[in-house]
């Protein structure tokens, strides 16, 4: 029985960072594969900006939840060179267990604008 104690005393914390930082990074994945569909969908011809901004929501809240899409914002910038859109998401994850801070993660998306026929 002691032996089984002091092995889940290691054991239990390791699995719960190895979750935790897992959970992360499929938020941050997810977070940047939306920020970069909503830049690709402003960049179309004829979309306002504004819209990237609210296909990145969408996208977000479709994938993981609704509170994570809290903080997108979308303008115009230079994308190597040319004219393009950024879309940038912040989020905060929680931590898994009741320990531990929160982790704040921005991620960004850029795409060229499309060119008018």
């Amino acid at each position: 029985m002691v032996d089984f104690v002091l092995v889940l005393v290691v054991l239990v914390p390791l699995f719960l960072g190895i979750v935790q930082v897992a959970l992360v990074l499929h938020v941050r994945n997810t977070l940047t594969a939306a920020a970069s569909e909503g830049a690709r969908y402003a960049a179309t011809v004829d979309r306002p900006v504004a819209a990237g901004a609210a296909r990145t929501r969408e996208q977000i809240s479709g994938a993981l939840a609704a509170r994570f899409a809290g903080r997108v914002s979308a303008r115009s910038a230079t994308v190597a060179g040319a004219p393009g859109v950024e879309v940038d998401v912040t989020a905060d994850v929680p931590p898994l267990g009741i320990w531990g801070p929160g982790v704040r993660l921005h991620v960004s998306g850029h795409a060229v604008e499309e060119a008018p026929p």
